[in-house]
């Protein structure tokens, strides 16, 4: 069974058991977190919602909290002598799927 979930912003698919992750949650390591906004079932019997589906959920619990590789931002004009170097790490949320209520 898996199902597709969306929280900050975008859309995943995740079935019982896997580790992924999401934007940041203000949650602490070992805390449960619960999905409401379940876009799709699927299994044997598949479930669409409209836009969510009903009485569906999903449980996780938050592995860690961390920030991801740094990328850097580099913005330069031409004949002007301007260059401007910027970085930025984007924090996320590492989370374990436990459940899928459907």
């Amino acid at each position: 069974m898996y199902a597709i979930i969306a929280t900050g912003g975008k859309q995943y698919k995740v079935s019982e058991g896997e580790i992924l992750r999401v934007e940041k949650l203000s949650k602490e390591a070992g805390e449960k977190v619960s999905f409401d906004q379940v876009l799709f079932v699927g299994g044997d019997n598949a479930k669409v919602g409209s836009p969510t589906v009903d009485g569906a959920s999903v449980e996780a619990t938050v592995v860690k909290e961390g920030k991801a590789k740094k990328i850097i931002v580099y913005k330069y004009k031409r004949k002007s002598g301007y260059h401007k170097k910027n970085g930025h790490r984007q924090q996320f949320t590492e989370i374990k799927i436990d459940k899928i209520n459907a």
